[in-house]
């Protein structure tokens, strides 16, 4: 048991301190790379806290436009009828109310293309269970249609209804109507303007707000460029924010283009 014995326990011991060492190396590492973790959990969560306070401060601010423009088109159908209980002296009525209708809006100066006739309508009210004790056995009734860009002239021969009625051509409601109506096509070249526009009104308001409140503002939050509407120039908006009734709105000549653009600010101290 001499020097063989000390050498064989020096050689195990030796092992010994050289497997604790392996043993060792991976928890540290795993310590290391557990601390780090926490570490950027920190960062991380702390990064997340001011994100959220910065979330929670923002203004939330409404630019509006609003343009007056002129419709570009008309459209005024004329609905007329004769009533009767002899098929064919109905009919013939109606026709003469056709020429009648024709020739004035050939004085009115509208030619074929901005006409259009619509087809003949004839109605048997002893086939529809109607007691014709009292009324007409027939229904006779026909709509002509005017179209045209030309708005002012529409608007001037539909002030002269009266005419009509005094050569004894009885307009009627019914069906398409006997009132103009006019239109605004020309919405999509006036939006990015107004977009452009109320976006700087928006900006503008939220800029007043941040000087009142102490703050600055920062980057959007988010927008809604908002609802085109078109309405009568004196009337309310028929669509969008803070939307009104507008019943009149297709018979007027005049138009009032609207849009609200609603956009949120970051507000910065």
């Amino acid at each position: 048991m001499g020097p063989s014995w000390e050498r064989f326990e020096n050689e195990v011991i030796a092992v010994t301190n050289d497997d604790a060492r392996m043993l060792v190396r991976p928890f540290a590492l795993l310590g290391a790379l557990l601390a780090f973790g926490m570490i950027m959990g920190g960062m991380l969560l702390g990064m997340k806290v001011r994100d959220f306070k910065r979330a929670d401060r923002y203004v939330e601010v409404k630019g509006l436009v609003e343009r007056t423009v002129k419709s570009d088109t008309a459209t005024w159908p004329i609905s007329f009828s004769e009533t009767g209980n002899s098929l064919p002296d109905v009919f013939a009525a109606s026709q003469k109310d056709k020429s009648a209708v024709l020739a004035f809006l050939a004085a009115q100066g509208f030619s074929g293309a901005n006409i259009a006739v619509g087809s003949i309508s004839v109605t048997d009210n002893s086939t529809t269970g109607v007691d014709t004790t009292h009324i007409a056995k027939f229904v006779v009734q026909q709509t002509i249609t005017v179209q045209s860009n030309d708005v002012d002239k529409v608007a001037a021969a539909n002030a002269k209804t009266a005419d009509l009625i005094g050569a004894g051509v009885v307009i009627s409601s019914a069906g398409t109507g006997s009132g103009a109506t006019y239109t605004f096509n020309g919405l999509n070249a006036l939006k990015p303007d107004m977009i452009t526009e109320a976006t700087k009104n928006a900006r503008s308001s939220a800029d007043r707000f941040a000087a009142d409140s102490g703050s600055q503002v920062g980057s959007i939050r988010s927008a809604n460029q908002g609802v085109f509407s078109i309405s009568s120039a004196n009337g309310g908006s028929s669509t969008g924010d803070d939307a009104t009734a507008d019943p009149n709105g297709d018979a007027s000549i005049m138009k009032k283009v609207r849009v609200v653009a609603t956009i949120d600010y970051y507000l910065q101290n």
